[in-house]
């Protein structure tokens, strides 16, 4: 449970602002709400399955102080990805807003391949390195799905006006918290 509860508010933060919540929102405006959330899960839950099981690998080969300092500078670094922001490329926008035979599909590839090596797969493939995997796997999916969603029902009610320098500044201070802690802890045990 406890590898749950921080894997989703630790995804839930890393996916505020990010790359695949604005192409969430898009998507949002051009298919029903419950196809894009159905793909995103899906995408999600495989590519964090992938993380996870990464992440599981890499934990069990090296001891947890160096883990635990590595991962908290990883941490400051989302911190500083999360303050530098996330735009969608002229490309990405272009796919976003097509229509295909096949929405589910369509949004599901977009998602997976979006998510591949962006912060919230490293944040999941840092989280399972010393937490548990199913806990890590489920808490930072429905994280994700959970902090999308949000994004589609927010931009729908909110349009353009969403605070997103304080959306970004909260989370990156969240990041940071996360990566000191984590380099206090490592250089202690």
């Amino acid at each position: 449970m406890g590898a749950f509860l921080l894997s989703f508010v630790v995804i839930f933060i890393a996916e505020l602002g990010d790359k695949s919540q604005l192409m969430a929102m898009t998507f949002a405006t051009r298919y029903k709400f419950w196809t894009v959330i159905g793909a995103i899960t899906a995408a999600t839950a495989v590519v964090h399955l992938f993380s996870v099981a990464l992440g599981n690998v890499v934990g069990l080969a090296l001891p947890v102080g160096p883990i635990n300092i590595i991962a908290g500078i990883a941490f400051l670094l989302f911190g500083l990805w999360t303050l530098r922001g996330d735009q969608l490329s002229e490309d990405e926008e272009n796919k976003a807003s097509r229509i295909s035979r096949s929405a589910f599909f369509a949004v599901a590839g977009a998602f997976f391949l979006a998510e591949l090596g962006d912060k919230t797969m490293l944040a999941t493939v840092t989280l399972a390195t010393t937490e548990g995997w199913f806990g890590t796997w489920v808490g930072s999916t429905v994280g994700m799905v959970a902090a999308d969603a949000l994004a589609i029902g927010v931009g729908a009610l909110l349009g353009k006006s969403l605070p997103e320098r304080v959306i970004k500044i909260g989370a990156a201070t969240l990041f940071f918290a996360f990566g000191a802690w984590l380099i206090f802890e490592g250089i202690t045990v």
